[in-house]
C-alpha cells in the first residue's frame, strides 16, 4: 500500500523517525527531521501539554502543537498500558532514530529506555534529551527551559547586559530550541555511522550542558586562561550600548563596527565635525577605552533621520543595519513574503492558517512541507495496518 512516506523527498527520504516526545524539545528536532524527508510518527501520550490551551478551533490543535508537528502521522497510544506499550514497541522496531525527552527512570519503567529498545534493534538511534544528565545527581530534577537557562547562566548574562540589578528571562524557550537543534545533527551524525556499520548507539543531549556550551562559546572570555585574564562576558555583547537606536520615525539597530563605519554614518547626518574626532581616525576602534562615548556619539545623530533613511544610508557605506520590526509585522515584510517563509495553508480540520517554511534550501534534495499537523491519534490506525502488512511480508 502506499504511504505518505512514499511521497517524500529530502535528503533524509526512507529514514523513519519515531516521535516519543512532548512540548517542544523533541517534537520541534523530529519536525525539523520530517521537513528533510524523514517519514516521522508521533508517538502520542494521553496528556502533552503542547496540546493544552484555549486558542484552538480542534482540541489539541493549539498554534504551538501545529508549528512542532507538521510531517508527521500521530499515533496514539498510552504507554502505560501493556498492550499500548508492546504496539509501541513493535513500530520502534521498524525504526532508524526515536527521539524522546523522558527522564530517564520513567523510561525504565515503562521499558522505553535504551537497553530494552536496542535489544530488539541493535540499529536504533536513541536520541534522548532531558534536563540534565542521567549519570548527575540532578538526572530527576525537573526542567524547563526557564530553569535551563538560569542553570547555563544566561539569566546572569542578560541581567548583566541590560544593567538593571535583576535576572531575566529571554522571551523565547531559547533551551529548548537550542537543544532541539542539537539532537537534529547528532541524530545525523550517528545515522552516519549507522549506515556505514549497522550499528546504532544512544545519543544523549542534556539541555544544561547544551546551553552551557551554547554561552560559553563567546561569554566565556577571558575566563579560558588559568589564572583568568578578565571575567566572563563578551565585551560587545555586554555593554548597554548594545541596543537598538532611536530614529526620527522608530527605532534601527545601526552596528558600525569600524571607524570608518562611524565616520560614514556622521557625515551622513551632517556632522563631519563629529567625524573629525581623532578617535576615529585609526582603523580598529578599542571597545573597552571608547565604546561608550562613541555610541552617545551615535544616538546624538540617529534621530535626524527616519529608520528608511538610515537603512540607505548604511546600505550605500556597508554599515550593517536593520529595522526594528515588531514580531506580528513579519507577515507583511518583503523578504518573509519573497522567500515564502510564512505562507498560508489550508488544513483540512483548522481550515486557513499560517504555515512557517522550511527555511533552507537544498539544490538536489529539497526539503518539503508534505504534511499537515495531525491531531492526536489520527494515523493510528493507517500506521498499523501498514506495520502490520510490513510484518506479514518480512515473514514470508
Amino acid at each position: 500500500m502506499a504511504t505518505p512516506a512514499d511521497n517524500a523527498s529530502g535528503p533524509l527520504t526512507g529514514v523513519r523517525v519515531i516521535d516519543l516526545s512532548t512540548v517542544v524539545m523533541g517534537p520541534y528536532a523530529a519536525q525539523v527531521l520530517g521537513d528533510l524527508g524523514a517519514d516521522v510518527i508521533k508517538i502520542e501520550s494521553p496528556k502533552d501539554t503542547a496540546r493544552l490551551g484555549n486558542v484552538h478551533r480542534t482540541p489539541g490543535m493549539t498554534p504551538l502543537a501545529m508549528n512542532v508537528n507538521r510531517n508527521k502521522r500521530s499515533v496514539a497510544l498510552n504507554l502505560k498500558d501493556a498492550g499500548d506499550a508492546q504496539r509501541a514497541r513493535e513500530l520502534i522496531s521498524s525504526a532508524d532514530i526515536v527521539i524522546t525527552n523522558m527522564r530517564i527512570n520513567a523510561l525504565r519503567r515503562l521499558a522505553m529506555d535504551y537497553d530494552s529498545l536496542a535489544a530488539d534493534n541493535p540499529h536504533l538511534i536513541y536520541a534522548h534529551a532531558q534536563g540534565f544528565r542521567p549519570d548527575s545527581d540532578r538526572a530527576e530534577l525537573a526542567a524547563y527551559d526557564e530553569t535551563v537557562q538560569a542553570a547555563s547562566g544566561l539569566l546572569d548574562l542578560a541581567q548583566r547586559a541590560g544593567d538593571i540589578g535583576k535576572p531575566v528571562v529571554l522571551p523565547s524557550i531559547f533551551g529548548d530550541k537550542v537543544a532541539a537543534l542539537t539532537i537534529v545533527y547528532s541524530a545525523l551524525a550517528a545515522l552516519v555511522h549507522q549506515r556505514a556499520t549497522g550499528r546504532g548507539q544512544l545519543v544523549e543531549v542534556p539541555m544544561a550542558d547544551t546551553m552551557l556550551a551554547f554561552n560559553l562559546v563567546e561569554h566565556l572570555q577571558g575566563r579560558i586562561f588559568e589564572p583568568p585574564k578578565t571575567d566572563t562576558g563578551f565585551p560587545l555583547s555586554m555593554t548597554t550600548g548594545h541596543r537598538a537606536r532611536p530614529t526620527k520615525d522608530g527605532y534601527a539597530m545601526i552596528m558600525p563596527y569600524t571607524p570608518k563605519n562611524f565616520r560614514d554614518l556622521l557625515t551622513a547626518a551632517g556632522r563631519e565635525d563629529l567625524a573629525a574626532d581623532p578617535r576615529l581616525a585609526g582603523d580598529y576602534i578599542d571597545a573597552r577605552e571608547h565604546g561608550t562615548a562613541l555610541v552617545e556619539l551615535m544616538e546624538s545623530v540617529t534621530p535626524t533621520l527616519t529608520t528608511a533613511e538610515w537603512v540607505q544610508v548604511c546600505t550605500e557605506h556597508s554599515i550593517p543595519v536593520g529595522p526594528v520590526l515588531r514580531l506580528d509585522e513579519a507577515a507583511d515584510d518583503p523578504y518573509v513574503r519573497e522567500g515564502h517563509l510564512l505562507d498560508l495553508a489550508e488544513h483540512p480540520t483548522e481550515g486557513s492558517y499560517r504555515q512557517v517554511g522550511v527555511p533552507i534550501q537544498f539544490s538536489a534534495t529539497p526539503a518539503s512541507i508534505r504534511l499537515h499537523p495531525p491531531i492526536p491519534g489520527q494515523d493510528t490506525e493507517a500506521v498499523f495496518t501498514e506495520l502490520d502488512q510490513r510484518n506479514e511480508g518480512n515473514a514470508a
